[in-house]
């Protein structure tokens, strides 16, 4: 006689838990062993939290998963817990929708969390289908192509060992090593990825890793070689979506390399590093200073409002942190590239810090899944056993 299975047991979730280990919803549950509820309440913590830069890209991870299993998830509220949020945009939007007289409506919504409250209201939503792409490509597409899949234009693959570009005018055996400016790639991928930058045949190039793996850094380094050392360039471009900028920048003092500097140091402090390897004199006003200024002829740091209105040509342009740009964000700045231009395009999908994007709706996505199969586009995923140091290792062999 088989005995009597457990009975389930009904786990509420407070809002710590979820940011602390978004998968304890389904680790819980346990299939389908458990039930699970979330008040209300959690709901409007986790509205706020997404507005925190360190949190944001965990509670973007909390609320795919609702998402994705709220079917299967008992969302609680009275009319009470209801009434302390009336002050709360999507409430007010919630409410017009139900007393607008309106059959059947669907609202349309790419905010995840006001489409959970929906749900709870009655109201059917989804999102705006032209803006999410089918499936995150930045991190799905490495810049290698599968056994037995037809080669695209300047991705790699293995053959004997070894990476093999797969170039418009014929495959290249990588088999060196790709040093820029005094510096040597830390693992295969840095190499490859040098390899893309170099290429005078590739204009764009994306880069999409974790922190730590250097992409910054072997970008300024390219830039560096390209513009002092090769002199293929005029100038540098670095480029930053910052999301403080639109609300700060104005009330800062100075123009707008003073106002960016709070913004864009550890930029600085990355060039720094790479003259003392190697003295880049020429981006400098005056070398010799105590404290370095840099020569805006020559290097540049700007926000993105500034080259909305410019030509930019002869240059290497950087784009950092392309994750939290918009689809609309990046064609506006990618047309505003003319004649001779290496632009770089880097960034992270899991720390999309633009609370209106997601890891699978943003800049850099867009710009992998349109531009992918060009002859002058290349992308690459940084990994390895190595990044910035050894304490980094551990966080990301952890999973920290």
């Amino acid at each position: 006689m088989s005995e009597p299975s457990a009975k389930k047991k009904n786990y509420v979730l407070d809002t710590n838990v979820l940011i602390e280990n978004p998968e304890c919803l389904l680790n819980l549950r346990n299939g389908a062993e458990n039930n699970i509820f979330i008040p209300y309440h959690v709901l409007m913590e986790l509205e706020g939290l997404k507005k925190t830069p360190k949190l944001r890209h965990i509670v973007s991870k909390v609320i795919q998963l609702l998402m994705e299993h709220r079917d299967k998830i008992t969302f609680i509220k009275n009319e009470k817990s209801r009434s302390q949020f009336t002050d709360i945009v999507d409430n007010h939007i919630l409410e017009e929708i139900n007393s607008g007289g309106i059959d059947n409506p669907i609202l349309v919504t790419n905010d995840r969390i006001l489409q959970l409250q929906a749900g709870l209201a009655g109201i059917a939503s989804e999102e705006l289908r032209d803006s999410k792409p089918f499936e995150s490509e930045s991190q799905r597409y490495t810049g290698f192509v599968e056994d037995g899949q037809p080669p695209v234009p300047n991705s790699f693959s293995w053959q004997g060992g070894k990476p093999v570009l797969h170039a418009p005018d014929g495959d290249k055996v990588i088999g060196y090593s790709c040093e820029v400016w005094n510096i040597k790639p830390r693992t295969v991928y840095q190499n490859l990825a040098l390899e893309l930058i170099c290429s005078q045949h590739i204009d764009l190039v994306s880069i999409q890793s974790e922190a730590g793996y250097g992409k910054t850094y072997l970008a300024l380094a390219a830039a560096l070689y390209a513009v002092q050392e090769k002199k293929l360039y005029d100038k540098i471009f670095v480029l930053k979506p910052t999301i403080e900028i639109g609300a700060k920048m104005g009330y800062l003092p100075g123009d707008v390399s003073e106002k960016m500097e709070p913004y864009m140091k550890y930029i600085y402090d990355l060039l720094v590093k790479l003259h003392k390897s190697r003295a880049a004199n020429k981006v400098f006003l005056n070398p010799n200073d105590d404290i370095l200024r840099l020569n805006p002829k020559k290097f540049e740091i700007l926000p993105l409002a500034y080259v909305r209105g410019m030509n930019i040509e002869n240059a290497f342009v950087i784009i950092d942190e392309a994750q939290n740009l918009s689809r609309t964000e990046v064609r506006a700045i990618l047309t505003r590239m003319g004649e001779g231009v290496k632009c770089l395009c880097l960034g992270d999908t899991s720390q999309v810090d633009n609370p209106y994007l997601n890891e699978s709706n943003n800049g850099l996505n867009w710009i992998v899944r349109k531009f992918k199969g060009f002859s002058n586009y290349a992308h690459i995923v940084l990994k390895g056993d190595k990044s910035r140091g050894p304490i980094t290792d551990m966080v990301l062999k952890s999973r920290l």
